[in-house]
């Protein structure tokens, strides 16, 4: 719910108490409500991408990294994926729920972020190959643990089967990033990262809004509007077959 509507729905309830003669003037009428701006981030370069996932290589999480970077997933669906959610057969996975940390202090499954969210994704050669190490990882823990393992069915867990904490999984990423000498970024600017890197690939917008489950496709090209700016040179450079500078085949 956006700060827009509330101003939208509280101005025509005033209206109404006016109209009504049960207020004397609507003062909400004189509140300007701002148009949100995305928050900017860095994401990061194809290299980059590949410097994170080495570093993340032989870590019993590695196959999470992967498919956050290969796929956008947010963090919470990651976590909340099941495996009963993956089909490794036809490598495809089925976006349902969000695990998150809710106000009283506990982990809770939540519905996804919008309707749009729940949504069946194509699954990369490369994470399937990560994900069917991590069951096999992800068995041997299982058989130490015998009875202590606690069986949700969850794909990511604690190395006694529990839920992660999400917390806990950002600062495992920040670490990474610093082994790789990189950076430090939001685990959020993986799914940005994610999502630059195809645009730069020249995968059209709508496959990449169907792939990170906006809502609309105006979420998407709002949000990575300065990458598709930062890229209308190289399309200019292929009319004609020119490689001149764009000003110079614009004059």
């Amino acid at each position: 719910m956006t700060v827009i509507y509330v101003h939208s729905v509280l101005k025509s309830a005033i209206e109404h108490a006016v109209r009504e003669d049960e207020l004397l003037r609507n003062v909400a009428r004189n509140v300007k409500t701002t148009t949100h701006r995305p928050r900017r981030f860095r994401p990061l370069t194809a290299t980059e991408a590949r410097q994170f996932l080495d570093a993340t290589r032989g870590d019993r999480l590695h196959a999470l990294y992967e498919l956050a970077l290969r796929t956008g997933l947010r963090k919470g669906e990651l976590l909340g994926l099941h495996w009963e959610d993956l089909d490794l057969a036809t490598g495809t996975a089925s976006i349902r729920r969000s695990l998150q940390r809710i106000r009283t202090g506990g982990l809770t499954h939540l519905p996804t972020k919008t309707r749009a969210s729940e949504r069946r994704i194509a699954l990369p050669t490369e994470c399937i190959h990560s994900l069917k190490k991590h069951k096999q990882r992800q068995g041997k823990e299982r058989a130490i643990e015998g009875s202590a393992w606690h069986d949700g069915g969850l794909v990511f867990t604690t190395p006694t089967g529990g839920p992660l904490d999400p917390a806990n999984l950002t600062r495992r990423c920040r670490s990474f990033l610093n082994r790789a000498g990189l950076r430090p970024i939001r685990f959020h600017d993986l799914r940005h990262s994610t999502a630059t890197l195809l645009l730069e690939q020249g995968i059209d917008l709508v496959v990449i809004k169907e792939l990170l489950g906006h809502a609309h496709i105006g979420v998407t090209a709002g949000v990575y509007a300065h990458v598709r700016l930062r890229l209308q040179p190289w399309i200019f450079s292929g009319i004609g077959g020119s490689d001149a500078p764009v000003a110079e085949r614009c004059r």
